[in-house]
């Protein structure tokens, strides 16, 4: 049971309290699991609560989570998914023959590819811009009369590369467009895009909203009504790529402790950035807490406490150097994804095509919470082990 005044409190009180979370009839200060998937009517045939219906529709137990996440993103409503690709593949599901969408050059590869294929497949034209360059958004627009969606993710994963948001919806807006941003790395922490003129911002709720490596979500929050929300909401309804209520406990459970696990994790990234710039072996390390990386600037304007817990870096040495670091790592686990609370290393050349330019001696680092300086530790033998 949420309770709302005019002035919200901090997000992280917000996110530790589940959205001011107290059962008034049991007095239990944990969210509950309404596993339901349908809800009862009276004698008269009226819903019992007209907020439940059907799971595919509604769920107190989503509809919760939802209300948090809408907060912490000072959005209007949130709509949960079964996963990220999920969340991303319903707003591009409202889309018709002849529109037109505007990407970065630099995303989440698994987002891009499934994005061009399924535009091809239904004739809806896709223009690209430099990721780090938002200006050149405006180029892409002038060329086309049905742009719907501009796109940005920043920072983007894996390259680092940050959009201004800011500049971004100012040219998507000017021509009629929707900015949607992909903050999964930022986090609701670090960056409010919505804040910024973006009209939706989607996450990969999988990663650092959950936390905890074990739950597969999306979320799209909006900022105010428009038919694009209206049709999403729509499309979950319809096509019912809803998330489990189990997995949205466990994500409610895992937003308790978002912003301490983001700060630990988000303090450990900048001091491991600032060992691996320093280190003789590693040819570039790409991080937009750095003075020297060339989103800087925009981050520190858009970024509010810190530059994120995802970063990449380079091995002198080429493939089999980059390599032999990730398989040398005892505490640090080879495996994909991030967001969790452990850290996870990733060689993402090995998992990418070779079209999107990946360098073959790029590490990502997903930091996570354990001590900053067994992190360092282990970093320093793998690299010393390639010596």
């Amino acid at each position: 049971m949420s309770k709302h005044s005019t002035e919200q409190p901090h997000g992280s009180t917000i996110a530790a309290k589940a959205g001011h979370f107290l059962d008034v009839n049991t007095g239990a200060i944990v969210p509950e699991i309404q596993p339901s998937t349908t809800f009862a009517r009276d004698d008269r045939y009226q819903l019992i609560n007209a907020a439940n219906t059907y799971a595919r529709d509604a769920c107190p137990t989503y509809v919760h989570a939802e209300r948090v996440i809408a907060d912490l993103e000072h959005g209007e409503e949130c709509r949960l998914f079964a996963s990220g690709m999920a969340a991303i593949a319903a707003v591009f599901y409202t889309l018709k023959p002849g529109n037109h969408v505007v990407l970065p050059d630099s995303m989440y590869w698994g987002a891009k590819g499934w994005i061009h294929e399924y535009c091809k497949r239904f004739d809806i034209f896709v223009s690209e811009y430099p990721t780090d360059n938002a200006g050149a958004i405006e180029d892409a627009l002038q060329a086309h009369t049905q742009t719907q969606i501009v796109w940005v993710e920043s920072p983007s994963n894996p390259m680092m590369h940050v959009t201004d948001i800011s500049l971004a919806a100012e040219h998507a807006h000017q021509y009629g467009a929707l900015l949607c941003v992909d903050s999964t790395t930022a986090t609701p922490v670090l960056c409010k895009p919505l804040d910024l003129g973006a009209d939706l911002v989607i996450h990969s709720a999988t990663k650092f909203l959950n936390g905890h490596s074990d739950v597969l979500a999306g979320a799209v929050v909006m900022r105010e009504e428009h038919e694009l929300w209206t049709a999403i909401v729509r499309e979950r309804q319809g096509a019912g790529a809803v998330i489990g209520t189990f997995e949205a406990w466990l994500l409610l459970r895992g937003l308790r402790t978002l912003y301490v696990r983001v700060d630990a994790a988000n303090r450990s990234a900048m001091q491991i950035a600032e060992y691996l710039d320093q280190h003789p072996l590693v040819e570039s390390v790409l991080y937009p807490g750095l003075s020297g990386h060339p989103g800087h600037d925009i981050a520190t304007r858009q970024m509010q406490g810190g530059y994120g817990a995802l970063l990449s870096f380079c091995v002198q040495g080429g493939k089999s150097a980059a390599l032999a670091v990730a398989g040398a790592l005892q505490l640090i686990t080879s495996a994909t994804s991030l967001g969790g609370v452990e850290t996870l290393i990733e060689h993402r050349h090995t998992l990418e095509p070779e079209a999107n330019g990946i360098p073959d001696n790029l590490l990502r680092l997903a930091v996570g919470i354990e001590r900053c300086e067994d992190l360092i530790a282990d970093l320093d033998a793998a690299l010393k082990s390639i010596a």
